[in-house]
């Protein structure tokens, strides 16, 4: 079993972070005044607070672990999920999407789907958003208990267990506020603890050089691993090991996975949606694309060394999961392993909290205020909040069991947004920008994407489809879902009453209001000029590592 051997020092580090985190729960509990403090923090946030907050919020089990283990299983192409997968939507929500948000004074994601569509579809998407989050913070939950259990020896239950507790009480007490707040410090403190890593680790190979050969030797002298789009023409061979074509990498990962995820789930647009004004909630995603630009140094580089350093890394005892946790046991001394160790139970709470957050809140004002429990007071909502955190962390306990399933739990957390975003963000985009988009057809579009993409991820499952590699068809599934979504929302409408244009406002795209939206801002606070430059560097990164 893999084990770390933390002294009093790091032990001390550790303790010293959960009093700072727990005492930022507190004292945001002294602002909760009402439901919206609780749920939406106030909506008075600065765009650098919310902007940290909404890459944080991401920086959970999925990228830390899960990205080391993509890098260790699948190379240098990891870098698509940042550089393809995230910054150009990132980008799209702050010009493009945040504005919808904004004008139609919508307190979550799903809430749109009311105001654009009818109730069914508000209430379909908030019963599948609902679902992926709970899935999801338990996939940080596990991830939790795995450093606990490696950090102490504590059972893998228990660990989850205690992992749940302690984010069931920050969250509990400061609700929002305590998660931007303590997803702030959470950013720092990961970055802390794998820069080190990355440089100790990088030293311990060789250095580049030394590193890039026994890359390709573990991957069996496929030299595609160090390059992030060699190998992926139609036909290539050696394939690159990601085990697909640029097509399912630019249309599965690159437009259909990556914009379902960053502009439609309510987890990262909630941050956003907290900011103060809609300048602010704009540059918000933009803001947190500039660190996201950087962030494979930290993750893909030690599973790259993992896999290298390791014989028969992923393939016996250690799994790709264990990439980081393994060179942190081994190269770092006293001190640095505690600010490591640190890093890890911050982005892992980072992860949970976010979930957790979100999911209250689209409970609350998704489904309990407007049909389960309609015309309560302030007070009760409050109440029912924190009790939906309560529950939220019980059921994300219990989901937490289902991601022990996966060697790599960025491949399980990619079959979700397949299933869940991929046909949301369909839903979406039809409904913001064609305005003939009929009420019954966001409905049916939307659930027909979530049941063909699980009937594709269950082909996979059954090998009735095969796929190179194990996360290969996560991008097919994504295409399937977006695709049907799409095909069904255009049959429906065609056969059922269309909107009224007069009735939607600012929430359908014009022309004419994008034109007279423009605003007079410094230059640094222009989300077009900011998003610019970091598509830019995005696509020079892309050249430099292709």
């Amino acid at each position: 079993m893999l084990r770390l051997h933390p002294s009093a020092l790091d032990i001390t580090l550790l303790v010293i972070y959960f009093v700072a985190v727990l005492g930022i729960g507190f004292a945001a509990r002294a602002s909760v005044g009402t439901s919206a403090d609780f749920l939406l923090a106030g909506r008075s946030l600065p765009a650098w607070i919310t902007g940290l907050a909404f890459v944080s919020a991401n920086l959970g089990a999925t990228e830390i672990l899960g990205q080391a283990a993509n890098g260790a299983q699948f190379g240098v192409a990891t870098v698509h999920y940042y550089w393809i997968g995230a910054v150009p939507a990132m980008v799209f929500l702050g010009i493009v999407m945040m504005p919808f948000y904004y004008r139609s004074k919508v307190r979550s994601v799903p809430e749109f789907l009311r105001v654009r569509y009818n109730d069914s579809t508000h209430v379909l998407n908030a019963i599948v958003f609902a679902l992926s989050a709970v899935l999801i913070a338990g996939v940080n939950l596990y991830a939790l208990a795995i450093v606990l259990q490696s950090l102490l020896g504590v059972n893998l239950y228990v660990g989850i267990l205690v992992s749940a507790a302690f984010v069931l009480i920050y969250i509990g007490a400061g609700g929002l506020s305590s998660a931007i707040y303590g997803e702030v410090l959470q950013f720092f403190v990961i970055l802390a603890g794998l820069i080190p890593l990355t440089v100790a680790a990088v030293v311990h190979v060789g250095g580049f050089a030394d590193l890039g050969h026994k890359v390709i030797k573990a991957f069996a002298g496929n030299d595609n691993a160090l390059h992030a789009w060699g190998g992926t023409g139609i036909g290539s061979h050696p394939a690159n090991p990601i085990g697909g074509d640029f097509i399912g990498i630019v249309l599965g990962l690159g437009f259909v996975l990556s914009f379902g995820y960053w502009t439609t789930n309510f987890a990262e647009v909630q941050r956003a949606l907290s900011a103060k004004d809609e300048s602010a909630q704009r540059r918000t995603p933009i803001i947190a694309a500039y660190p996201k630009l950087l962030i494979p140094a930290v993750t893909v580089i030690p599973g790259l060394v993992a896999v290298a350093t390791y014989k028969n890394f992923g393939k016996g005892s250690l799994t790709y999961n264990d990439a980081i946790p393994k060179l942190m046991g081994d190269l770092l001394p006293s001190g640095v392993l505690g600010i490591a160790i640190t890093g890890l139970f911050a982005s892992f709470m980072a992860g949970v909290a976010a979930n957790v957050s979100s999911l209250n809140t689209v409970i609350t004002y998704d489904l309990l205020q407007p049909y389960l429990a309609k015309n309560r007071s302030d007070r009760y909502y409050l109440g029912a909040g924190r009790v939906v955190t309560l529950i939220g962390i019980v059921l994300a306990v219990g989901t937490a069991i289902i991601a022990d399933q996966f060697t790599n739990i960025q491949v399980y957390l990619q079959n979700l947004f397949s299933i869940f975003n991929a046909p949301i963000f369909a839903t979406f985009i039809l409904g913001m920008f064609w305005k003939k988009t009929s009420a019954w057809a966001g409905f049916w579009g939307l659930l027909a994407g979530v049941v063909t993409g699980t009937v594709t991820f269950v082909l996979f499952q059954v090998k009735v489809f095969e796929s190179g590699s194990a996360i290969y068809p996560t991008f097919v599934q994504a295409v399937v879902a977006f695709g049907f979504d799409v095909v069904v929302t255009l049959a429906v409408t065609a056969v059922t009453p269309r909107p009224d244009p007069s009735t939607l406002g600012d929430i359908v795209y014009s022309r004419h209001r994008a034109k007279g939206a423009k605003t007079h801002e410094v230059w640094w606070r222009r989300p077009v000029l900011l998003g610019g430059i970091v598509l830019a560097a995005a696509a020079v990164l892309n050249v430099i590592f292709a």
